[in-house]
């Protein structure tokens, strides 16, 4: 998938999961989210990466062989 719109904009990743009751795809390394998690008993406090949803209509399928955009109209 290629993002069409967004900070992201030109990026490409392969699509994790799809979200349809909400529109949303979770495109991997694309719109990550970073949560400060606190430490615990034991452990130390981190900040956790991990994607979020962006909208389906904000990404376009790129084609495996031509590498193109279907948006391209080539």
């Amino acid at each position: 998938m290629k993002v069409i719109t967004g900070k992201d904009k030109g990026r490409t990743g392969v699509v994790v999961r799809a979200l349809p009751k909400a529109n949303k795809v979770i495109v991997d390394g694309i719109a990550i989210a970073k949560r400060h998690v606190k430490g615990r008993a034991g452990q130390v406090g981190h900040i956790a990466e991990r994607p979020s949803p962006i909208d389906a209509s904000n990404v376009a399928v790129v084609s495996a062989t031509k590498y193109a955009s279907a948006l391209d109209g080539k």
